[in-house]
């Protein structure tokens, strides 16, 4: 048999520095590092200036996995990006002034008699007997405590039943990777690019052209080049799905002001009349950022209103941006991965930027072609791509679908939109049983929806009848005595701050 193949990848170019690019090419080099060099050659082009977005500063607890990947050891991280701890996102004011709920990173207690815990305090709400799934999720406890230690390995204690994640300055993280990377022997090419030249056959692209009229030429292109897409859009034409008929919010203004209080290991994410504020402490300072909907507020107005909420002076000039919440229809065309800004964009409401990021190269990798392209390849990674990207929509917009604010049209609207058909069902099924039915490519599993449900007020009308066997108030004490061994473990443990105490950018 012929063998008709055109030979391994051998030269791989990064288009886009940023948190993306730099990702990218730290994770390609660690991937293809051999002792003489690098298996596979990466080129990462950016110019300095063009600016990066940079505000991705929160994450979920899958960056830990990144960080082990490249062989960065933790204390090096948090040293490097100023990072502190994060255990979860507080959601204030959605549904009134005031009202307050916490999506923690962890579970709400032990699974009895086959069926998780929640369900049983799903049956204590129904009687009347609990307000809150609060005072059962260890890491909510310890945010409002101010505490934090890694989790304990030992599975018996209710210290090992939760995750984290951290809170970072984007810029000093691509900085570090940028390090790493070039240790490993990435080569950077400084530049703007003018031209992206194909090649006349298969239409695959063969170079980009520089202003100083250097050509680089590759067999695979990442295009990490943001909201533009160079490669992917404007030359490949891969097309956009909008979903800002369900996520209408279209702006953000990004802020950083100095901290007036010990940073607190938990992002914020507070509505307000056309859109929310994020809050996000880190070791040296604080990143604000307000998304609105430009229907609903004009970009000054919003960059007032924000100036007006900051707990100290800015520190800079605000950053402005665009965008369309969506997804590119085709993630990876021809032989051009997208990443990043570049294949898409959600609003960082649950913080899934970087994680995207991170779960595209995963992709990648776990794909990675040789210079044949098979299609096959990329029509499964554009199919789980987009899978998690929907699963990821979904999950934001429950969080606009049930917000019960008033003041303003963006909550009005976005109560009245019906949901994707996705969510819609997910919606019924929780409320009838309490039932959280996961699709394919889930972000978050089910305790997480659990706490952003109850937490807007939505519980199920019913618990299942496999948790209503036992008496009610044997029911209550055994839950009393769960919420009381959360307290007295969280009460063991040191303030947040001096887990960092000794970290210094």
């Amino acid at each position: 048999m012929v063998d008709h193949s055109l030979g391994p990848v051998r030269r791989v170019a990064v288009i886009g520095g940023g948190t993306a690019g730099w990702m990218a090419a730290a994770a390609l080099a660690r991937r293809f590092a051999r002792p003489g060099g690098l298996a596979v050659e990466v080129t990462l082009v950016e110019s300095d200036a063009i600016g990066t977005v940079g505000v991705g500063e929160a994450t979920i607890p899958p960056i830990r996995q990144f960080i082990q990947m490249l062989g960065l050891a933790e204390d090096d991280f948090i040293r490097s990006t100023a990072a502190t701890a994060k255990l979860g996102i507080e959601f204030r004011d959605w549904m009134t002034p005031g009202a307050a709920y916490f999506h923690g990173f962890g579970d709400y207690g032990p699974v009895v008699g086959g069926q998780a815990w929640r369900h049983y305090l799903f049956r204590l709400k129904a009687a009347g007997r609990i307000e809150s799934l609060e005072p059962w999720s260890l890491p909510a406890v310890m945010a409002r405590a101010g505490r934090f230690a890694p989790p304990v390995d030992d599975p018996r204690s209710a210290l090992s039943h939760y995750a984290y994640a951290f809170q970072f300055d984007a810029g000093l993280f691509a900085r570090r990777l940028r390090s790493l990377a070039e240790d490993l022997g990435v080569a950077r090419c400084e530049g703007r690019i003018v031209e992206v030249l194909q090649e006349g056959d298969r239409g695959h692209v063969s170079s980009v052209r520089l202003e100083d009229g250097r050509q680089i030429a590759a067999d695979l292109f990442i295009d990490c080049s943001g909201f533009r897409g160079l490669l992917i859009e404007q030359t490949l034409k891969a097309g956009y799905e909008d979903w800002s008929r369900w996520l209408p919010c279209d702006r953000a203004v990004a802020l950083p002001c100095a901290s007036t209080r010990p940073p607190e290991p938990f992002t914020t994410a507070r509505a307000r009349a056309a859109g929310w504020q994020w809050r996000i402490p880190l070791q040296h300072r604080v990143g604000n950022g307000y998304v609105y909907s430009s229907a609903f507020i004009d970009d000054d107005a919003a960059v007032a209103d924000l100036i007006g909420e900051l707990e100290s002076p800015p520190l800079a000039e605000p950053n402005r941006l665009r965008f369309v919440a969506g997804r590119r229809r085709e993630a990876w065309k021809s032989n051009v991965v997208s990443l990043g800004l570049a294949s898409g964009f959600l609003e960082p409401l649950e913080s899934t930027s970087i994680n995207l990021i991170q779960n595209g190269i995963g992709r990648l990798l776990e794909l990675f072609p040789d210079r044949d392209f098979d299609p096959a390849l990329a029509r499964e990674y554009n199919r789980r791509s987009a899978g998690e990207l929907e699963r990821i929509r979904d999950f934001i917009v429950l969080h606009y679908h049930l917000a019960q604010r008033t003041d303003g049209e963006l909550w009005r609207h976005c109560r009245e939109t019906p949901p994707p058909d996705s969510l819609q069902d997910k919606i019924e099924l929780f409320r009838a049983r309490g039932e959280i039915a996961l699709l394919d490519d889930e972000s978050f599993r089910e305790d997480s929806w659990a706490a952003v449900f109850t937490g807007l007020g939505v519980w199920p009308r019913k618990a299942t009848p496999l948790v209503g066997l036992d008496p009610l108030d044997t029911v209550e004490r055994q839950a009393s005595r769960f919420a009381d061994l959360i307290r007295q473990a969280v009460s063991s443990l040191p303030a947040h701050t001096a887990h960092f105490t000794g970290y210094a950018a």
